[in-house]
């Protein structure tokens, strides 16, 4: 298997993390009731730790699709490469780090952590349209 269907792979864990750890702490926060039940309800805003990876957890949903397109197409394309690989490798290490940072609340490197993976994403998608 290439690296990039690996890292393709191990995003998805990435992503039910995401996803578990904003549940977690939102049922912390609202009740085991509210997590099995309609949540129609009006609620108070998430505490500050639940915020953080609701938000955390949007933002990766929000980018993994590219993610998901990217790596695909450079995989049914041919062009995988020890430089699609390492750009892949550099998306999901940003994606790793950013959480924590996220979660924890740190503010300007978080930003950049983000940046370095999108940039690497764009990297491969650069590679697909030029390359």
């Amino acid at each position: 298997m290439s690296g990039e269907l690996t890292v393709l792979l191990l995003s998805t864990l990435l992503a039910l993390a995401h996803i578990l750890l904003a549940a977690h702490f939102k049922t912390k926060q609202y009740g085991v009731e509210w997590n099995m039940g309609a949540r129609d309800e009006a609620l108070p805003p998430l505490n500050d730790i639940a915020g953080r990876l609701d938000r955390a957890r949007g933002n990766f949903l929000e980018t993994w699709p590219i993610a998901i397109i990217a790596l695909l197409a450079v995989e049914a394309t041919g062009r995988t490469s020890a430089v699609t690989a390492a750009l892949a490798w550099t998306w999901l290490g940003a994606r790793l780090v950013y959480l924590p940072l996220y979660w924890t609340g740190v503010p300007r490197l978080r930003t950049l952590v983000w940046a370095v993976g999108l940039l690497a994403l764009l990297g491969i998608v650069a590679i697909l349209l030029l390359g």
